[in-house]
């Protein structure tokens, strides 16, 4: 079998894949909770490797080409969703820890499984990369400041901490990324073809060791845990495509916007919950958050590829 095809076909079901892996976490926790620690950090530092190694200063240029698109998007990814994000543990009246992790895996950049979603959407993917790039690079700042600013008196944000996370699990795996694909392009070529498996398995036990630890948590919070969740990407998914149609008019773009502003970097959320707050609880949102957006997304992307001809 054909080893590109092979690794397609699972990258495609990786929705599936995250969802049953969930579930047998639920109900049989142990087999993922050893994933833990700084376990979970090398583990997102390996995902962020693999996003660099992918990338090239050319991959920028899509802020030239498509300035407005890129800046519209922005706006929409940390103004959409930090306030949804507030809304929602408003409106579910979550407990403090699950708030602030609600709150804080809003704050997030997208998640790097957009680009993924976008390709199968037919969507733009030089934007959806550009995007994805940008958001996470200005994530040290942004993230810090608005999980702050959302979380108000709930709960004490060290915001420092934040940063100084998001500085190490995100910019300098990216960054070392780039500097391979420039300088060591044997090797990178050798590397590039595993890294969608090896981003899923990381993905897969991320998620699957909080929720199997959160476990009892996401029992006693029922469903106001998961409606609030689902609720964060649904509104995001929506307003996303909704405003970017309004303002650019544009379906393709709209419909990648929308992708963006919807998936959150999940794993990210997990590893600043868990380096910088001292309640394991405010990780569990981002774990849940992780299986809802890949499930939604992967929903539109099929919705949207079947109607793609038409504006192509």
């Amino acid at each position: 079998m054909d080893f590109n095809k092979t690794i397609s076909k699972i990258t495609n079901a990786f929705p599936f894949i995250v969802l049953v892996a969930s579930v047998i976490s639920f109900y049989y926790p142990k087999l993922f909770t050893w994933f833990s620690g700084n376990l979970i950090t090398y583990g997102l530092g390996v995902i962020m490797l693999g996003m660099g190694l992918t990338l090239t200063l050319e991959d920028f240029k899509g802020v030239m080409k498509y300035p407005k698109l890129v800046f519209l998007g922005l706006i929409l990814q940390y103004t959409i969703m930090p306030y949804s994000g507030w809304f929602c543990a408003e409106v579910f009246k979550l407990e403090t820890p699950l708030a602030v992790g609600l709150i804080l895996v809003a704050c997030c950049p997208g998640g790097t499984a957009s680009n993924v979603i976008t390709y199968l959407a037919r969507g733009n993917v030089v934007l959806s990369v550009t995007m994805t790039s940008i958001s996470t690079l200005i994530a040290i700042i942004l993230t810090p400041a608005l999980t702050l600013l959302f979380t108000g008196n709930r709960i004490e944000v060290n915001a420092i901490g934040l940063f100084t996370s998001t500085l190490q699990v995100v910019i300098f795996p990216i960054v070392l990324g780039l500097v391979m694909n420039r300088f060591l392009p044997g090797i990178t070529r050798k590397i590039i073809p595993v890294m969608p498996l090896t981003s899923i398995l990381f993905i897969c036990l991320i998620v699957a060791s909080i929720i199997g630890a959160g476990r009892d948590q996401i029992i006693h919070s029922g469903w106001k845990l998961i409606a609030a969740v689902f609720s964060l990407h649904t509104l995001g998914f929506i307003f996303g495509y909704v405003f970017s149609k309004l303002l650019s008019k544009d379906e393709i773009a709209s419909r990648t916007i929308s992708i963006e502003v919807g998936m959150q970097n999940s794993g990210l959320g997990v590893v600043l919950a868990r380096a910088n707050f001292a309640n394991p609880l405010v990780a569990t949102p981002s774990a849940i958050s992780s299986l809802f957006h890949s499930l939604i997304a992967s929903l539109l992307a099929a919705i949207w590829r079947k109607s793609a001809d038409k504006y192509n």
